[in-house]
Formats: C-alpha cells, structure tokens, sequence
C-alpha cells in the first residue's frame, strides 16, 4: 500500500492533499471490476497558487501520477507528472514559471483530457483508453465519483489490471474452445495495440530529440565554419606581410631574432594553414553527421514520400558509429556495402530508417556478444556487416543485412517476430524492435521480412518491399 502524502508547512494552505488507495486485492479482479477498485489518486490543489508547489508535490510522492487543478474548490483542469515535468525541462521554463500561478504555466500546455466514470467496467475503461491519440496515451486517467468529486488513475495500473482481468478469463473459459479462442484474440489486439502506444510515444520523442540536437549543433557550427573562412584568408594575409618583411629586412634586431626562434616561426608558417585547413574538414565533417541527424529524424513522419533508400542506411550508419567503433572491447565492426542503382521509393522513410536501426543494432549486439565470448568466426574473419540492395524484374527492392555473429538457434526464430520476445538480458531489450519492423514492412508497406540463420555462421534479415505502395496500406 501506498504511504499517504503529508503536507508540508512550507507548500500553501489552499493545497489539498489526499492519497487514496483500494482495498481491493489486486489478484481478485473480476471480469465485471470497475475503476472504484484501482489504486486512485486525490491531489488537489489552487491554480493560483505557485508552481513551485507542483514540484513540491512530484517530488513528496514519486508515484504520483498527475494533480488536478481547482479554482476556489471547483475543477478546473489536471497536470500529468510527465507532461510538468518534460515542459520544465525546457530552457528558462523553471524560472519563469516557479513563481508564477499555475494557472498562467497550464495555458501553455492544456491538453484533452479522458474522464470516465468510476462504475465504467476495467475492461470498457481500458478500449476507451486504447483509442486516445499517442500523443496523450500515457496521460493520467480522470475518474469522476458518483458525488461529483474527480481522482486520478495511472494509465499503467489501468493496464496491469486488465492483464490481469484477461489471464482470469482465460482460465476461466478454458472450456469453452470458442470463447477461450475469442479472448486470446482480444488479448492479442490488447498487446498490439500496446506496442503500437509505445513506439508512436518512443519515435515522436526520438524524432524531435534528433531533431532539435542537429538544429542546435548546427547554429554554432555554421558560425564556425563561415568564420574559418576569413580566418584562413587573414592568416595568409599575416603570413605573406611577415614573408615580405624578412625579404626587406633580412637581419632584423636581436630581439626580434629571440622572439622568431622562441615561437619557432618557420614551422608556424608552414603548420598554421595545415591547421586550419584540418579545421575546415571537422567542421564539413560535422555538417554531414547533422544532415544525417536530421534524415534520421524523419522517424515522427506519418505521410509517403519518394526518398532514396541509401540514405536512410547511410543516415543510420553515421548515427551508430560508435557502436561500430567499439573502444570498450578494442574492437571494430566492419560494414561492407553493395548498394544497387535503385529508383526513389515511395515509402514511409523514417519507418523504414527505424526498420535499419532496429536490425543493425541486433547486429551490433550479436557481435558484440560474439566478442566477449571470441567465437571462432570472429578468429578466422573480422567482425562485419554486409548491407547489399537489389531492384528485381516485379519492381521489388530487396535489402539484405547480415553479421557473421553466432547466429540464432533454430528453436527461437520462430518467434523473433512476436512482441515482447526478446533473446537479451533484462534492462537491455524490451523485445519490441523485430515485432514493430515487422508491422511496418508486412503492414505498413505491402512488403515482406524474413530471418535467415545459421547457429555459428551468422545471421541475415531481408526486407522486401514494393517501388511503390498499394494505395489500399493504410
């Protein structure tokens, strides 16, 4: 059970702060359980008062999952943990806002919000829940009592109970075969559905991230760049005054002479322009890396477009160099490309740019794991990544992307496609990647993905798409 919040002397008067917690078991849900039998939250507190008693209340419970905002007793509206504190971690929002009544910081992000009623089903609650748009998928869910008061529910807690509502079910229908059948496949819409509010919550988040990352590296290195070059010119400039100066004076005063050897002039005049010139290859170095971040960023795009599948890969390439480039181990991947001359692709680019990533990170992982255990492949044969391309008569690219890893045994490539399977220890893999890439090729682009592997020898995944997409793919 869940300590209660105690308020403190220095949060304001007008805070009301109640935690409630059911008492229920959570292991005796029923098919017909309601929202009144979950763990709720009741925080409320005055928009008038500073938000600096917001952080106060976060931090006092951590499980706390959102508070909602009254006016004079009266609801006014709620703030999720998550959304404060992803708008404080904004440049300057903390000091603008901690002061301030949080009725001016909840104009800037008031988002739609789900109430239900606490004698709505878990179950209804739950397939209401699953429809709201992915960007408020995880948002707290407002519960309104039968006297009229308002509560919070954690979305997570909402799901762990249905889990539990639908394993219930299941053995109870055991007996029947066509009811038993009809709930494994709620069950697996549940879990679908799931994973689906977990990648679009993931990629919106990496998109923008990447996003914001190459805009802001690229400001101070446009101003780097554009000034190298009028730093070259005046310090060809200076070099050719000084050059002059030798000429016209050959035996310059004794000081003079001091000065040139201390600084060792000579090698200054020939290193500067080597120097600045290696400078002006970063700075081009660091432009390519930010056109890449940003193709990458492509993965919070939702329309087709026609794109170059190359750079896609390229793009992913240059964002898990240093994973090829492992220091740690003293180890380093190689990639071999065998690309073909293809057309544009009409696709879902950063869908497809998430499909690359999510196969050659496995890659990295399984040679990765090939090295700490020093495979005999990886003794005879460097460690390597072949990634080859090819366009077939039936206008089909075919991409192929293969490791000569250990390999997968037989027994698990049956179900490399399913959610939640992972073969990876716990904290590394969620075992979400192979499932999600195979709804985006197989549903997504009419296409086809298959998992070739050999215990010993390596592993090779081919994805197969059309040029162009059926206009019936949603």
């Amino acid at each position: 059970m869940l300590p209660k919040i105690l308020p403190q002397q220095s949060i304001h008067e007008s805070i009301s702060t109640i935690s409630s917690t059911s008492n229920t078991d959570e292991s005796n849900f029923r098919l017909e359980s309601t929202l009144q039998e979950l763990l709720s939250w009741q925080v409320h507190i005055e928009i008038e008062c500073p938000g600096n008693d917001l952080v106060t209340l976060f931090k006092q419970e951590p499980l706390l999952p959102g508070i909602i905002l009254i006016n004079n007793q009266e609801y006014v509206g709620m703030i999720s943990r998550r959304k404060f504190f992803e708008y404080m971690s904004y440049p300057y929002s903390l000091a603008l806002f901690s002061t301030k009544p949080i009725k001016i910081l909840y104009k800037f992000f008031q988002t739609e919000i789900l109430a239900i009623f606490e004698d709505t089903s878990i179950v209804k609650a739950t397939e209401i829940t699953l429809q709201r748009p992915p960007k408020i998928a995880y948002e707290p869910i407002l519960i309104k009592t039968t006297c009229g008061k308002y509560k919070l529910v954690d979305f997570h807690q909402l799901l762990l109970a249905y889990s539990q509502i639908h394993v219930l079910t299941l053995v109870q229908l055991q007996q029947v075969e066509e009811q038993s059948r009809v709930a494994k496949a709620g069950f697996r819409d549940l879990q679908e559905n799931y994973t689906r509010l977990i990648q679009n919550e993931k990629m919106a988040a990496l998109g923008q991230l990447v996003a914001g990352i190459a805009h802001e590296i690229n400001n101070p290195v446009n101003f780097i760049a554009g000034n190298l070059v009028h730093a070259i010119e005046y310090s060809q400039n200076l070099l050719n005054i000084i050059r002059l100066y030798q000429e016209s004076y050959p035996e310059p005063e004794t000081e003079i002479k001091t000065a040139i050897a201390q600084i060792e002039l000579d090698f200054l005049t020939t290193d500067l322009p080597l120097l600045l010139a290696s400078m002006q290859v970063g700075t081009k170095r660091i432009e390519q890396i930010i056109l890449s971040l940003r193709n990458f960023s492509r993965l919070d795009e939702s329309e087709k477009k026609l794109v170059d599948i190359h750079e896609g890969i390229d793009s992913t390439l240059i964002i898990l160099q240093s994973r090829l480039q492992n220091n740690q181990i003293g180890k380093n991947i190689n990639i071999i490309k065998e690309y073909a001359n293809l057309p544009k692709i009409e696709c879902y680019p950063g869908l497809l740019n998430q499909v690359f990533m999510n196969i050659l990170v496995n890659a990295i992982d399984a040679l990765e794991e090939s090295f700490v255990i020093s495979h005999p492949s990886l003794v005879r044969d460097q460690a390597k990544i072949c990634i080859q391309t090819q366009l077939t008569d039936d206008n089909q690219v075919i991409i192929r992307i293969s490791d000569n890893g250990s390999g997968i045994p037989e027994s698990l490539q049956k179900q490399l496609f399913d959610p939640f399977f992972t073969t990876k220890p716990v904290g590394k893999g969620t075992g979400l990647g192979l499932s999600i890439s195979y709804q985006i090729v197989v549903e997504k682009h009419g296409g086809h993905l298959q998992c070739i592997s050999t215990l010993g020898k390596g592993t090779e995944f081919i994805i197969e798409i059309p040029t162009h997409l059926n206009s019936k793919l949603v």
